[in-house]
């Protein structure tokens, strides 16, 4: 059967599964794009600052769309500021059209021979020697990417040679957090993951949550009350792990205009603090809590931890800084600890998918079917949505608002990401002797109840109000035998 002979059936032709397959790569493209360009386009950066960073991206290899491996030029790089800046992320999307005629694999596979050959060769040599020998040859600029993307451009180096780090600390406090995951003992019959977000400057735990799964939504869940309560902090310095290298995270980031920084595989200079501060808890929390069985279930073990983070971590004096760390973060200046207004809190941690609208208004999404307004028909939109409900999705062109998804055919009511826990058994608790943690925790929240009252304000005592309402009753008698 032919591509596109099914229409009006609901079935996905191969036209219709290609054009989505390139929509995708294409957002992706987007994607690596503003993940370099990011480091560009902050404001007040001085030109020779902007030149440096771009020079020190179009240095190293990157892992691209795909994970294949790209280098960037630092013209391109210039080219796609300027792109970001004047249209925002959607200009760096470039259009899911596929070029033809593409150069023969075997034409590229002698050139490259050519090259390797005589890595001295310039590419217009390349050209010369193709055209002479097989009558025909790309041009000078297919050969030089081609050369660029198997780093046949650059001269050989021998193994790189180690370098000495020198100590990094910000100067302010939420410059940069460190986020990381720790992985934990096995609570309630599962086992159990830290997600912490460290402020460079202070060594102040941001954000810090324990759950049940190593994944994107338990991470948010960290990561969102750290903003709410610490403020937006200018970078954040992440491992490569799936958790932290999803594409809502990267959306999420240019909302709040959060520079997004990776470490390099197999390069993690810059992660010592976290890395410190877990050594921490294992030494300190994690061997209370031994092999979990004391511990009932996560709320419990959230409960503990946040009271041994704020009445022991914080309080303590940091051998390296010589402050507490909750001290030295107070030091920030309101402008630097400002929290996000909610509306662009929650536009932060929306996800968003691209969907092509059926010629009767109809998109799907994760099985279910939802109506947008007729004129989309036969257009391609973007849904926005709260995982934890897709019976609401938000519609937009172009980056602009485009009325909303109405419920058509609902069958799942939650991303698949946000998997609940399977309701294993849970093991009591079985306390013996001192409990620490029981101890912090109690203290802990004995110093939440105690809040401020305006009586107290007055310093006056129980017994002395109760003897004031007797004289005002007393006043009041006398006031109506009077009358």
């Amino acid at each position: 059967m032919k591509a596109g002979a099914r229409e009006g059936t609901g079935v996905t032709t191969l036209d219709e599964a290609d054009k989505k397959a390139r929509l995708e790569r294409a957002r992706e493209t987007g994607l690596f794009r503003y993940s370099l360009v990011q480091e560009l386009a902050e404001a007040g950066l001085a030109p020779a600052e902007r030149g440096r960073r771009a020079r020190g991206l179009a240095g190293r290899v990157h892992d691209g769309p795909g994970g294949q491996p790209v280098t960037v030029s630092v013209q391109t790089l210039g080219r796609w500021r300027r792109l970001y800046q004047a249209g925002g992320f959607d200009a760096l999307v470039p259009s899911p059209r596929q070029c033809q005629p593409r150069t023969p694999a075997e034409v590229l596979a002698v050139a490259e021979a050519l090259k390797r050959e005589k890595p001295e060769r310039t590419a217009a040599q390349v050209r010369r020697i193709l055209g002479l020998t097989a009558g025909w040859a790309p041009s000078d600029r297919t050969l030089q990417r081609l050369f660029e993307r198997l780093e046949l451009n650059a001269p050989w180096r021998e193994q790189e040679e180690q370098r000495a780090f020198g100590r990094f600390e910000c100067t302010r406090p939420n410059e940069m957090w460190t986020g990381d995951t720790l992985h934990g003992p096995v609570i309630g019959g599962s086992k159990s993951y830290l997600f912490a977000f460290l402020d460079d400057h202070s060594r102040a735990v941001m954000g810090a949550r324990w759950a049940y799964h190593d994944d994107v939504v338990r991470m948010a869940a960290a990561f969102r009350p750290a903003l709410q309560r610490r403020g937006v902090p200018k970078a954040i310095y992440l491992d490569n792990g799936s958790a932290f290298a999803d594409a809502w995270l990267l959306r999420g980031c240019a909302v709040l205009g959060i520079k997004l920084i990776h470490s390099r595989p197999g390069k993690p200079e810059g992660r010592g603090k976290i890395e410190r501060l877990f050594r921490t808890v294992r030494d300190q929390f994690l061997v209370e809590i031994g092999d979990g069985a004391g511990i009932a279930d996560l709320a419990e073990m959230n409960r503990l931890f946040q009271a041994w983070l704020e009445t022991v971590y914080h309080q303590a004096v940091h051998s390296e800084t010589g402050e507490a760390p909750i001290a030295r973060w107070a030091k920030a200046a309101p402008a630097e600890r400002a929290v996000p207004d909610p509306a662009t809190l929650r536009e932060a941690f929306l996800w968003s998918e691209r969907r092509k609208a059926t010629k009767t208004a109809l998109v799907s999404l994760h099985g279910n079917s939802y109506q947008v307004d007729a004129w989309l028909a036969g257009r391609t939109v973007e849904l926005v949505f709260d995982p934890f409900d897709l019976g609401h999705a938000e519609v937009r062109l172009a980056g602009k608002p485009a009325g909303t998804a109405v419920p058509f055919t609902v069958g799942r009511h939650r991303h698949p990401k946000t998997r609940t826990d399977g309701g294993q058994d849970r093991t009591e608790p079985a306390p013996t002797g001192i409990d620490y943690l029981a101890a912090l925790g109690d203290r802990h929240d004995a110093g939440l109840r105690e809040q401020v009252s305006y009586r107290s304000l007055t310093g006056c005592s129980q017994q002395q109000q109760d003897e004031e309402k007797k004289e005002g009753k007393q006043d009041r008698k006398e006031e109506k035998g009077r009358g």
